[in-house]
């Protein structure tokens, strides 16, 4: 079974892959087919298409954990 990862926005995702900054963290601003992040090092902002996306994800940090702590 394929698990859909729950993405909101203002959670903080972090990429397998670096970014050509070489920050690995991207904050979402928008969701829909495509999804829109920006780079938590650079600023950059990307659109990416969300299954595209999906595969790229190695860990989800929710809004509400980064508030926690």
């Amino acid at each position: 079974m394929i698990s859909i990862p729950k993405i909101a926005v203002g959670d903080l995702l972090e990429m397998k892959k670096p970014h050509p900054c070489g920050n690995k963290t991207f904050q979402v601003l928008r969701i829909g087919s495509d999804v829109r992040i920006q780079c938590a090092g650079c600023g950059r902002d990307l659109t990416l298409e969300r299954i595209k996306l999906e595969k790229s994800i190695k860990k989800i940090i929710s809004s509400e954990e980064s508030h926690a702590e």
